[in-house]
């Protein structure tokens, strides 16, 4: 198993976040979602669970639909259910667990888990999840800036550079270098990134692959929801659950009827 820490500070607050990353997830989710594949969301219901922290929150379970993700050859020769990955999540704010499994196929050879604590101030707290020292030793902390890390070409969108965006709503940005030094609020979510992959031959190279993934995708996220704050600057958790429940309709009809969208990893 490999497990990494993701930091993630943002010139948001930690109360303001909740309704950002709602609504980043259900827009992004659109733009993955089309022609038979993306998002299906099965549950989005509260749940009260003593065993994790907070105890009450939000439970949502999500099917990713992959197939137009990957080249030809290989949805051709793939077994039923290997492109199929069930989300799972508790969301008991400000701490959220996510668990990515591939039941139909991989059964206990995959899982990759997710706990995130979200925490003011600057990214300087150690092992905020309160791991045993032995197992937090082992922790590879990993620093992510969302202005001064670099932006794989294909990936860059000058509407969502937070050095070029400014938010009418809040005047907050353009952000300097210097930001996470001047940027009032400052918030910071903590990401507990757990990847196992149990397949001999394969296990380190997936493992290490899949956590390259999981820091580009925090990376240009935290970007795009840091860069829609005019959208989502103001709303309520109601408002939320509003869109969230037109999205899902929204979703079903796109991956039945729509064209195929997002990030597909194209036959060479």
């Amino acid at each position: 198993m490999l497990v990494k820490e993701f930091r993630v500070p943002l010139p948001i607050s930690v109360e303001e976040y909740q309704v950002a990353q709602l609504y980043a997830v259900a827009e992004a989710s659109k733009n993955e979602t089309g022609g038979g594949d993306g998002i299906e969301v099965l549950k989005n219901e509260p749940y009260d669970d003593p065993s994790l922290p907070g105890g009450k929150g939000q439970y949502t379970h999500k099917i990713y639909h992959l197939a137009s993700k990957v080249p030809r050859f290989i949805k051709a020769i793939a077994p039923k259910g290997s492109l199929e990955i069930h989300e799972k999540a508790w969301n008991a704010y400000p701490y959220c667990k996510t668990v990515l499994s591939n039941p139909d196929y991989m059964k206990d050879n995959f899982s990759l888990t997710i706990e995130t604590w979200h925490k003011p101030g600057q990214p300087t707290i150690d092992n905020v999840h309160q791991l045993p020292l032995d197992q937090w030793k082992k922790v590879e902390v990993v620093q992510i800036d969302i202005v001064n890390d670099p932006v794989e070409r294909k990936d860059y969108k000058e509407s969502e550079d937070p050095a070029l965006f400014k938010s009418t709503k809040t005047g907050r940005g353009q952000l300097a270098a210097n930001w996470k030094s001047t940027a009032e609020p400052l918030m910071t979510a903590y990401k507990l990134v757990s990847m196992e992959f149990k397949w001999w031959g394969l296990q380190s190279r997936v493992e290490s692959m899949t956590m390259k993934t999981e820091r580009k995708i925090f990376h240009n996220f935290h970007r795009q929801l840091f860069c829609w704050m005019d959208h989502w600057y103001g709303l309520t958790m109601a408002d939320i659950r509003a869109l969230e429940d037109k999205t899902k309709h929204d979703l079903d009809e796109a991956r039945q009827h729509g064209e195929v969208k997002g990030t597909a990893m194209h036959d060479e």
